[in-house]
């Protein structure tokens, strides 16, 4: 049968619908339900909004200053040892305590964030940043190590609230055409604030004898930090919203749609643990990240013990290996965008990230410090540029579940691998060199690849998408009429009849 009437008001003409994403989504058929089974008039409208931008963008900004108070003791690790009159095992606690403040309040903190929302983790996160920057302050004298300790503990606690937050912001508040592309800047901001953690620390403290000059520094480098921590906490309590009036995709327009009653945070993470890829994705991505931090915490070392006098390089080589990290990231955002390839993207970046550090390490010695620049450039390019790809594959695997849930567990095997090798490769260094070290991470790299390769491609965030899509374009092609018979309206002109 078909309708000599076309819709829209346009007679003898078909009409074909074509159905965007990052547009208003067409109100479904009277009779049809949506997919989580609510009346097809409730759905959200769809729509994206400017201020999208504003939020990642801040989001990054106050990552990069919590990023930078990880590694600014790390990267002038010798410095901060003679200053405080510790040993440099204890200057790499201060960077290690990221780790183990993280693993116990990771659930307490993924529960607040789906309880309360985004808005109040962000304010807590730049709040505890700030607060942390400030104690610091109080702490240039060589009698106030544990003072800088209590600093570094509250800036470890502002990371809870940050870490896990670059999927679930990109999932919130971007379509489905950007979303891996905003996971990449949010996590850009953090791998920003390690890159300039590694060059400025060195810059504003010089190796100097005298005690009051070296204090004076050190206190330089605090305020300027806490001045920074200070404005952004305004800014994110002026400028960050919780969510959109509008979900920005229809995978979004989904969840919102679903009544609040049927979400249980407990049966989540049971979800979660029964999701096999994700319990794989789980493993590896620690093992990658955990590698990370390791060599992060410990490259100033590293390069010293074949370096002499190289402080300044050391730094800027960790530069290097986060800059060329940051490239990648933005550089996998774009291409996992355009292609939704996950799978086969993040198995390709883990081989080249166990190949780099295979290079890295058998350079390292040789004697010629631009080489150490160069396959540090390309280790980091794939090894840092990894953690976007991380989430977001893992965002896919586990939806329709939070994503600041499932990005929190994935750092919770992160900061317990990276506290395990980093304390084991300091060790292996201090009894049989820096190659005997590296080449522990190199092990575990490899076994790394080796579980990502037995990840399938459960894409169910992207399902979600497409099938909501094809949804859409059947109803936009169909009038129900009365006994809910379907009247197909077919795209070429009707003859006159």
């Amino acid at each position: 049968m078909v309708s000599g009437e076309p819709e829209l008001g346009e007679k003898r003409t078909g009409y074909r619908a074509e159905p965007d994403l990052l547009q208003e989504a067409k109100p479904e058929p009277a009779d049809a339900e949506t997919p989580n089974g609510s009346a097809p008039g409730s759905e959200p409208e769809v729509r994206l909004t400017r201020r999208r931008w504003a939020i990642v963008f801040l989001f990054s900004a106050y990552s990069f200053c919590n990023a930078f108070q990880w590694i600014q003791y790390g990267s002038i690790s010798v410095v901060f040892a003679r200053f405080y009159g510790m040993t440099p095992f204890a200057i790499d606690w201060l960077s290690m305590c990221y780790m183990i403040v993280y693993i116990p309040l990771l659930f307490p903190v993924a529960w607040l964030l789906d309880k309360k929302g985004l808005r109040l983790i962000a304010l807590v996160g730049s709040a505890l940043n700030c607060v942390g920057a400030w104690v610091k302050t109080g702490s240039t004298k060589p009698n106030l190590f544990p003072v800088t300790v209590l600093g570094q503990v509250v800036c470890s606690l502002a990371q809870v609230f940050i870490l896990g937050m670059p999927s679930h912001i990109a999932s919130v508040w971007f379509g489905s055409r950007e979303v891996s592309s905003a996971c990449s800047i949010a996590v850009f901001g953090n791998q920003l604030g390690i890159a300039v953690g590694f060059l400025l620390p060195p810059v504003l403290v010089p190796d100097v004898e005298e005690e009051e000059k070296l204090a004076y520094h050190i206190s330089t480098m605090f305020f300027m930090t806490a001045a920074v921590a200070t404005a952004l906490f305004i800014l994110v309590a002026f400028v960050f919203k919780e969510k959109p009036a509008h979900p920005p995709s229809r995978a979004q327009a989904l969840i919102h749609t679903a009544s609040p009653e049927e979400y249980s945070y407990l049966q989540s993470i049971v979800r979660l643990f029964r999701n096999v890829n994700f319990v794989l994705l789980i493993v590896s991505y620690g093992l990658n990240t955990g590698c990370f931090y390791a060599l992060s915490t410990l490259l100033t070392r590293m390069v010293i013990s074949h370096y002499k006098d190289e402080q300044l390089n050391a730094g800027r080589i960790g530069l290097t290996i986060i800059v060329a990290g940051m490239v990648g990231a933005l550089i996998t955002g774009l291409w996992l965008d355009r292609t939704k390839t996950y799978k086969q993207t993040t198995l390709l970046v883990y081989i080249m990230s166990f190949v780099g550090m295979v290079v890295f390490t058998f350079t390292l010695d040789l004697g010629h410090i631009w080489v150490v620049f160069v396959t540090a450039g390309v280790l980091g390019f794939f090894m840092t540029g990894y953690l976007p790809l991380g989430f977001e594959f893992a965002a896919e695997l586990t939806y329709p579940e939070s994503e600041g849930t499932s990005s929190g567990l994935l750092n919770v095997a992160a900061q317990i691998f990276g506290i395990i090798f980093t304390i084991s490769q300091a060790q292996i260094f201090e009894h049989f060199g820096t190659q005997a070290g590296n080449l522990f991470l190199c092990s575990f790299l490899f076994v790394g690849t080796v579980i990502t390769a037995f990840i399938k491609a459960d894409l169910r965030r992207q399902q979600a998408n497409l099938r909501d899509e094809q949804t859409r374009l059947q109803g936009s092609n169909c009038q129900i009429m009365n006994y809910g018979h379907c009247t197909l309206i077919p795209s070429f002109p009707i003859p006159d009849q």
